[in-house]
């Protein structure tokens, strides 16, 4: 199991890489945090990291999210294939489109250390906490 999480890291790794190099930037402009004050805190963003789900009404444990910079969303669990959908950001509202369908999503906290979103799929929403995913460990 072990195994399967570290190299489905490396592919999305890869993955990351490959668009990132690829791909012209997209021009969204995305949360950052504020201060209490207002004043402007340290730039946290959701966009280009390996995010692990860790609690969730309905996304297994385990699962990654990437939101690539030009608009691509990368879904991976150890139980398939890595799948692929769209996110957007504008006007202070983030949109994942997943097989074509569009879901508001709720950005309930944004940090470097966790990422808490609410996502208006049909039904009830579905909340995630997503956290860094750990990386395979660099050769030695």
């Amino acid at each position: 199991m072990a195994k399967q999480v570290k190299d489905m890291l490396r592919n999305l790794t890869l993955i990351l890489t490959a668009s990132l190099l690829l791909s012209a930037c997209s021009g969204q402009t995305v949360p950052t945090t504020r201060g209490s004050d207002g004043s402007e805190g340290f730039a946290a963003s959701f966009v280009n990291i390996v995010w692990r789900v860790s609690t969730s009404s309905s996304v297994a444990p385990g699962t990654l999210y990437v939101f690539l910079e030009e608009g691509t969303l990368v879904f991976a669990s150890h139980h398939g294939k890595p799948a692929f959908g769209m996110w957007k950001y504008e006007n202070t509202v983030l949109t994942m489109i997943e097989e074509g369908i569009p879901y508001k999503v709720d950005i309930l906290k944004l940090s470097k250390d966790e990422f808490r979103i609410r996502s208006h799929n049909p039904g009830e929403p579905v909340e995630v906490t997503l956290v860094p995913a750990d990386g395979p460990p660099l050769p030695k």
